[in-house]
């Protein structure tokens, strides 16, 4: 009897899978957020429906018979174990590599004494200087805002790379003062790839080519304690997430780099987008915000609040069907539609806002929904203002929305 074909491995479910923007490598770009493996894969287009067939269903007997139909050989062989290798050193693929692979990178990242610049050198300058530089230069061209009225106690500011986001940025970081020294700045980032109704926290200083920053240990361990089963201390998802660390660079720059933070990730609210209601449905949504609300009302003006927030994701990288343009065709009424929810935030109208972010699912994609939210049901700002709002080609087909926001007591 012949042997029975080796079943293929599931093909990770939390990958990114994306058109190759190299022209000349065209194909499907395989990409792992959670960095687990640095790698990243190109996929020559005739191999792409291989994929497929790694579903945890399939073996490799289904393989060989779709490459064979692919090349017109039958001497697949060699090109089965490339690609069934490949995907599995990329750590592409759920076995025992993977598993491997992971629980390295969680036991480094535990052991880590500081939180690494992971984006310095690409999306932003790795040298001190020229980093400086370049922010300097963001908050001196930002646009000009009106000083909100009323005592400012927080911002929201964009995630997306500064190159695209600049202007926002800069008009929100503007409106910070010297007299800001000396507080904590709460950074409430979202979380891209954390567990959703989870809220990510971590005792490591956040390293970057400014320095060191400050860690406010004795609120997040607070946070810990209070925050029930909702909170996830040393969140692994801090090591690669980028929304707390484009705001960190902007606080070194402006108030040296031990500046003390206390950085949380806020993950999707999944249930309440699908079955409606609001964040605070879920029981353990409902405890971490109780005992954030509680932070911000004992610690007053010794905080400061930062959301780094992005807001629309449309065109064909997001799954759209139309080619999306800054503020062309229909990026008009996506603005119109972001406006209307930063209405909601500017009246400090918690459900009023989730309400328009949540009907129909939010085609919108708004990835700054959480951290908005828990800023909003928290803090609870008497007012806020729209300091700048723009659109951004993150690539010639999709758009990314971003804004500055002042919120006011």
């Amino acid at each position: 009897m012949g042997r029975m074909a080796a079943s293929l491995p599931a093909l990770r479910r939390n990958l990114e899978l994306m058109p190759s923007p190299v022209p000349e490598s065209p194909g499907l770009l395989v990409r792992d957020p959670f960095r687990y493996a640095d790698g990243i894969l190109i996929l020559p287009p005739p191999l792409v429906p291989c994929l497929l067939l790694f579903d945890g269903r399939h073996d490799e007997a289904d393989l060989r018979e779709v490459l064979v139909r692919l090349t017109g050989s039958l001497e697949v062989g060699e090109l089965l174990d490339h690609l069934r290798d490949t995907l599995s050193r990329g750590g592409f693929l759920e076995n025992d590599m993977f598993e491997g692979m992971r629980t390295e990178r969680h036991r480094s990242f535990e052991a880590d004494t500081a939180r690494g610049a992971l984006h310095a050198g690409s999306a932003y300058p790795a040298d001190p200087d020229d980093l400086r530089a370049l922010l300097a230069r963001y908050l001196a061209e930002a646009p000009s805002c009106p000083a909100p009225e009323g005592e400012l106690i927080g911002i929201a500011a964009p995630h997306v790379s500064p190159e695209g986001g600049w202007r926002s940025y800069g008009a929100a970081y503007a409106q910070l003062r010297p007299r800001d020294r000396g507080r904590t700045f709460v950074v409430l980032g979202t979380s891209h790839y954390g567990e959703p109704e989870r809220f990510g926290l971590t005792r490591k200083p956040f390293r970057t080519p400014l320095g060191e920053t400050t860690i406010d240990e004795e609120r997040v361990v607070r946070l810990a304690r209070d925050g029930g089963p909702a909170v996830l201390l040393e969140d692994y998802c801090h090591s690669v997430e980028h929304a707390i660390e484009f705001q960190v660079i902007f606080l070194q720059h402006l108030f040296g780099a031990g500046v003390r933070i206390l950085p949380i990730l806020c993950g999707p609210f999944a249930h309440a987008t699908r079955a409606g209601g609001r964040p605070e449905d879920d029981a353990g949504v409902a405890r971490f915000l109780d005992a954030l609300g509680v932070l911000a009302g004992q610690a007053g003006d010794e905080v400061f609040w930062v959301a780094g927030v992005d807001m629309a994701h449309v065109g064909r990288r997001y799954g759209d069907r139309f080619i999306a343009l800054a503020d062309q065709g229909p990026l008009a009424d996506v603005a119109a539609r972001d406006r209307d929810r930063c209405a909601a935030l500017a009246a400090g109208d918690a459900d009023g806002f989730w309400a328009r972010l949540s009907a129909d699912g939010d085609p919108l994609r708004w990835c700054g929904a959480s951290p908005l939210y828990t800023l909003l049901a928290t803090v609870r700002p008497g007012a806020a203002t729209l300091l700048h709002y723009e659109q951004w080609n993150i690539d010639l087909q999709s758009v990314v929305s971003c804004a500055a926001l002042a919120f006011m007591r």
